[in-house]
């Protein structure tokens, strides 16, 4: 009964595993493929909590969704301020943020 869902849940987290893989370039679009794994996650626990008649999993997804809202906010802003600084969000740019080395320059 419940087939036609999780397939469609399943497909959304596999195509957000291939977008977070086969893209490697830019960082909005792998903060979206986040997204839409713990969507996809959300979704599961959805039809799970339906199909068992418990309300387990829809307050799990209130939760999920929520953390996921906030984690994107937090996200987002950071990305704003380095591309305010830098001038650019490239993958290949980001090392800056792994710290150390800017501090133990002469």
């Amino acid at each position: 009964m419940y087939n036609e869902y999780f397939v469609t849940a399943v497909t959304l987290f596999i195509l957000a595993v291939l977008g977070i893989i086969l893209n490697r370039s830019n960082v909005i679009i792998m903060l979206m493929s986040i997204e839409l794994m713990l969507l996809a996650m959300s979704f599961l626990f959805l039809i799970n909590s339906e199909a068992l008649d418990n309300l387990i999993g829809e307050v799990f997804t209130i939760m999920v969704l929520t953390v996921a809202a906030g984690e994107i906010a937090i996200g987002l802003a950071i990305l704003v301020a380095y591309y305010r600084i830098k001038g650019t969000i490239a993958i290949k740019s980001l090392n800056l943020l792994r710290g150390g080395k800017l501090l133990a320059t002469p």
